[in-house]
């Protein structure tokens, strides 16, 4: 593989094989119980079983992994983590298959829209598509904003665009203003055939890591206010944007679901824990022991009210459940990461749902 970089920038089918799940074998066949492409599944509901044949790909020939997600390089010692493959209820959740990808969306633009977890992501992306078509020629291009590869051979661009809160923040003499009502960024996105959106994990920082003085709605400008209700607000504009400025005949929105974090041991019945450093195994079950994020109710309301069409990627419940899949200290920096994930790990479920959804 010949990997052309034009500018540099950094920026924050085979037999299915036997299965465990609980410590139980279960013999899988070739026979799926359902479709994965009738509506009547829902592939967001779930469990995670034992997988021999996973992970995807192996981690050390993927040489676009940043040093915040690569886990096994920098020296997490289980591998358990690797080995575990979403199980829908109803259907089987097909094999990521990167050549078909490429090949279903030859010529297409896909963006990613976020903060670190869309990188993160994207990160996941990239390296999928590199295993499947190792041989392929990635054109490389980055600025301090946005970093694209295209796949040459199919003429296929993965681009991730940094933006932390979707809408506006810009410099004024009093500061860093958060304008819940501007998105000027709009311009850029719209030309891509395929966007995925992220945003949360900045909205409730605050102190030093908050990268914004002032919040700004219309003319009044405040110096904080209840986040959640700033979120919505946010999150609102960013609909609105849709529904005056998509085309959906050419493009299609994807909305990632809240992507959680585990620091907290009371969430998942384990009040000791502080952080997920000694987690090695997925939750079993369904479904989290403290609930869904109240950020994801918010999604989901203002989802309702977009005219034009959106899938929501609901990745939360299944994410939720995986307190195992975290870096935690094993990443480029040495420092306690339970926000973000592993590459190869959880983010290539992510991707396998955004197979389904932008292929089917």
């Amino acid at each position: 593989m010949r990997i052309h970089a034009w500018i540099f920038g950094v920026i924050c089918l085979c037999p299915w094989l036997c299965l465990v799940s609980g410590g139980e074998q279960v013999q899988s066949n070739l026979k799926w119980r359902k479709s994965q492409l009738e509506l009547s599944c829902n592939m967001y509901e779930g469990r995670w079983v034992w997988d021999d044949s996973y992970p995807l790909y192996d981690s050390s020939t993927c040489p676009h992994i940043r040093k915040e997600f690569d886990c096994v390089k920098y020296g997490r010692p289980d591998q358990q983590y690797l080995k575990y493959r979403w199980q829908p209820n109803e259907c089987d959740l097909p094999r990521f298959d990167g050549k078909n990808f490429l090949t279903k969306l030859k010529g297409k633009q896909i963006m990613f829209i976020g903060d670190s977890v869309s990188l993160n992501h994207w990160q996941s992306l990239i390296c999928l598509l590199h295993s499947s078509v190792p041989q392929t020629e990635i054109l490389q291009q980055a600025n301090l904003t946005l970093s694209n590869y295209t796949f040459q051979d199919y003429g296929v661009s993965v681009t991730i665009f940094h933006s932390t809160h979707l809408v506006d923040i810009e410099e004024e003499k009093i500061g860093r203003v958060l304008k819940l009502d501007s998105l000027q960024s709009g311009s850029i996105w719209k030309d891509m055939d395929i966007l995925v959106f992220n945003t949360w994990l900045w909205w409730y920082r605050r102190g030093p890591k908050q990268p914004w003085d002032y919040v700004q709605i219309g003319d009044k400008i405040l110096k904080d206010m209840d986040r959640m209700e700033a979120f919505k607000i946010g999150l609102t504009t960013w609909a609105n944007w849709v529904n005056a400025k998509v085309d959906p005949i050419k493009t299609k929105v994807l909305f990632q679901g809240i992507s959680p974090s585990h620091y907290n041991g009371m969430e998942w019945n384990e009040p000791g824990m502080r952080n997920c450093s000694k987690e090695t195994q997925p939750i079993s079950g369904s479904t989290y022991p403290s609930g869904l994020p109240p950020a994801l109710y918010v999604v989901e309301d203002v989802l309702k009210n977009i005219t034009k069409p959106v899938h929501l990627l609901n990745i939360t419940t299944l994410s939720q459940l995986r307190k195992d899949a975290h870096p935690s200290s094993y990443n480029g920096f040495k420092a306690m990461d339970c926000t973000h994930w592993c590459v190869a790990g959880l983010p290539d479920t992510w991707n396998q749902l955004l197979y389904v959804a932008v292929t089917s």
